[in-house]
């Protein structure tokens, strides 16, 4: 295959760039420093962009190896045809492929392989002629043999009808042809089977959908109802329009042998090829339903790990608990533990004045400034006692509630354990939980990804792809913001690009000795070669030293640096004293295609370098929205409809997105009630971590459900103005509207159902 081509034409990227970002991938380039550093020969693809071309490739690639293990398996058989060969060059995927060599593949006994070695060959190709003097039954009696068990007339037509049904299965354009056909008018069905838990699955009663229609997380909640055993599903068809369809390829007359074909293409379908291409059906929408659910972890990762860190306090996290108690940790704004205790404010102890008094003690000893809490079990009673202990106190203080997911995880594990020997398992958690708020990229980092708990399904997801994708968002993610070289932990150093737990684990031991001086001394590192530098030198940083070295400028640029700051009439000593205010108007008015040329980089590159060296020590996470910290708490019973909240975006999932809005609960806005234009998917409006204003229109007592909107105005009759128009339908829609207000001079709410009427939706 032209991968370059093919990656080119899918990703619309040019045929160049393509070449050069196949050429970087193989050459063990990783991506985090492709995207950055190389963004001339890629046409600046970003990580992401990257990842998915690199995952193309790989499948392409395998497709590749696989049509070269069919056609020598083909050719060893002898079978191998001009024909074969370029249907296997035309097929696009690895089913068509399959489809191809299905006919050539070993198979287990079948009805078919027992009718050909009884010798039933010849009658089922004489059959297949359907020539018009033959009668079948007449044939065949030539090849009744007590021997090979042909006892009769009746059993050698049904043996040739078995050989004649295989055929027809194992032809590929006929399965292609009726795969899309199902694909398209099928329908995927299901039935509540009488089982304990089916309750949970009264909405897919008699439910039923098409195939080509289906949404993601439907498909994954009717499989996890099928595995649990409280569904029965299936995909359904109308059986005689597909049976149509095969024969009128193989009945070619209308007599007694196209009779014995027209049976055999029943029985293919119905036996053969439905019951295989369902099953390809389901296994591609779950496929493309797993995709989908890891992207949404992936979308939903990505801003949780890029969260703000909250510098420059004292926090005290408490992870809540009922019979053990609440486990207190106080860490300053290092990471570093202060002090530990234990509180039981909660039931069934209800210590709360003790609990009180001890945590007060802490928070004036250390000035604790903001209280950290799990929102794990007994998490809303601790943040009432806390909410209640801070309106007391008069002190200014106020806490968060963060997500714990996999905290016990950590604390549990090796790592959990090196670093904090002597606590138990519970304190390690308070630790746990005080540093996600301090810097929730270091601290997530060092659980297993999986764990965090944002998406949907993520226990149904295959495991190792989804930790091959999240683990690139950590990558990504850590390259992003850079990693300080003398004080990153071992975790957060093995994300780094080029880097391993394994050179990690090099480097912290070098440090204990000696504190790195400058990039440059990473050389001495062992195991850390030359390759490795390449790739991780501009995502460390060494504060305090060569002034270069604490941005993300590549080393194998800071001679352009000289170049560029010589030109525009700076020097080194300008850069570290903060003096080169003027240094990007000054490049514009040089002229930055002459500039990028003098110092021999890239436009592309030469920009990043005058970002980088306009803010040096810069953390991207600075820019965004820092977290909420609340110093209240309101309870369910206190909202009603049409309160209007400040809350913050926890969870995005495929119909809508959980806000936490300060009650404990979060809030579901489902995705009709996100904007009021249409949008195909709440990622495409919210992420998590952002802050938006709510308005509450509903709430269940009962279930403990909030329904939140986000809608500024509801349009008239329901009619919702898209945002997914064409150029040329909005220009369409315009000049509609124009003449339609001018010639009839209507109401806006008239208007707006004349467009609909015309435009739709």
């Amino acid at each position: 295959m032209d991968y370059s081509a093919i990656l080119s034409g899918e990703f619309k990227i040019r045929a160049d760039h393509a070449k050069n970002i196949i050429a970087l991938i193989e050459d063990g380039n990783t991506i985090p420093f492709i995207a950055r550093y190389r963004k001339e020969q890629t046409g600046s693809c970003d990580d992401q962009v990257l990842r998915e071309i690199a995952d193309r490739l790989k499948y392409l690639k395998n497709l590749d190896k696989r049509k070269e293990e069919i056609i020598a398996s083909i050719t060893e058989q002898g079978k191998m045809t001009d024909e074969i060969m370029d249907a296997l060059s035309r097929a696009e995927t690895m089913t068509e492929a399959e489809d191809i060599y299905r006919p050539y593949k070993q198979k287990r006994k079948t009805r078919a392989s027992v009718a050909a070695e009884k010798g039933l060959t010849p009658l089922a190709e004489i059959i297949l002629s359907q020539e018009d003097n033959i009668d079948p039954f007449k044939e065949a009696e030539k090849y009744i043999s007590e021997e090979k068990g042909v006892l009769d007339a009746e059993s050698a037509v049904k043996g040739a009808s078995d050989i004649i049904a295989e055929r027809v299965s194992d032809d590929a354009e006929l399965r292609k042809v009726l795969r899309k056909k199902l694909f398209d008018t099928g329908e995927i069905t299901c039935k509540l089977l009488e089982n304990e838990n089916a309750k949970t699955y009264d909405m897919y009663e008699n439910y039923s959908e098409k195939v080509s229609k289906i949404p993601s997380h439907r498909i994954l909640a009717v499989n996890r109802g099928e595995k649990e055993e409280c569904l029965k599903v299936s995909v359904t068809c109308v059986q005689e329009d597909f049976i149509a369809v095969i024969v009128s390829k193989y009945v070619i007359k209308n007599n007694a042998c196209g009779e014995v074909v027209k049976i055999a293409c029943e029985d293919a379908f119905s036996r053969l090829i439905f019951p295989s291409i369902e099953r390809e059906i389901r296994s591609d929408l779950t496929d493309k339903a797993n995709e989908q659910a890891i992207k949404m972890f992936e979308v939903n990762l990505r801003p949780l790990l890029l969260q703000p860190p909250l510098k420059n306090h004292v926090i005290l996290g408490l992870d809540p608990a009922y019979r053990t108690g609440c486990k207190i940790a106080v860490i300053d704004d290092k990471g570093n533990v202060l002090d530990t205790t234990v509180v039981y404010p909660t039931p069934p102890q209800n210590k709360k004045e003790e609990a009180k008094t001890k945590l007060l003690a802490l928070i004036k000893k250390h000035n604790v400034s903001v209280i950290s809490i799990g929102n794990g079990t007994a998490s809303k009673e601790s943040e009432i006692f806390v909410a209640e202990m801070i309106k007391e106190s008069g002190l200014p203080l106020s806490y968060a509630v963060v997500n714990e997911a996999g905290a016990s995880v950590y604390s549990a594990s090796k790592l959990g354990a090196e670093e904090f020997p002597e606590f138990d398992v519970s304190l390690r958690s308070a630790v746990s939980i005080a540093r996600r708020l301090l810097d929730p990229l270091a601290e997530l980092i060092k659980i297993d990804v999986k764990s965090i708990g944002v998406g949907q399904y993520q226990h149904d997801m295959p495991e190792a792809r989804l930790t091959e994708v999240l683990g690139g968002v950590v990558e990504d993610c850590v390259n992003s913001v850079g990693v300080d070289l003398n004080t990153a932990s071992q975790s957060l150093l093995s994300y780094v690009a080029g880097l391993n737990s394994g050179i990690a684990k090099n480097i912290i031991e070098y440090r204990k000795t000696k504190r790195f001086d400058s990039r440059e001394e990473l050389l001495k590192v062992k195991k850390l070669g030359e390759k490795a530098f390449t790739q991780c030198a501009g995502f460390l940083r060494v504060r305090d030293g060569n002034v270069l070295d604490n941005t993300a400028v590549h080393p194998e640029n800071y001679a352009a640096v000289k170049v560029i700051l010589e030109k525009l009439g700076y020097n080194l000593a300008d850069l570290e004293n903060g003096k080169i205010g003027e240094l990007k108007e000054r490049a514009e008015k040089f002229g930055l295609k002459d500039l990028a040329a003098l110092a021999t980089v890239g436009e592309p590159t030469l920009i990043d370098i005058i970002n980088e060296l306009l803010k040096p020590g810069r953390d991207i996470r600075d820019t965004l929205a820092k977290p909420v910290l609340r110093s209240d708490l309101m309870d369910i019973k206190d909202l009603k409809e049409g309160m209007e909240i400040i809350g913050t975006v926890r969870n995005v999932i495929d119909f809508g997105v959980f806000v936490d809005i300060g009650v404990h609960q979060d809030g579901l806005v489902h995705i009709s009630q996100i904007s009021d234009n249409f949008i195909k998917h709440p990622s495409e409006v919210l992420k998590v971590g952002d802050s938006v204003k709510v308005k509450v229109i509903g709430v269940d007592l009962v279930k403990n459900k909030i329904s939140l909107s986000m809608k500024t105005a509801e349009l008239p009759h329901g009619i919702a103005v898209s945002n997914q128009k064409t150029d040329r339908e909005r220009k369409e829609g315009r000049k509609f509207a124009e003449k339609k207000k001018k010639d009839e001079k209507m109401s806006k709410e008239e208007l707006l159902k004349a467009l609909y009427k015309k435009f739709g939706r």
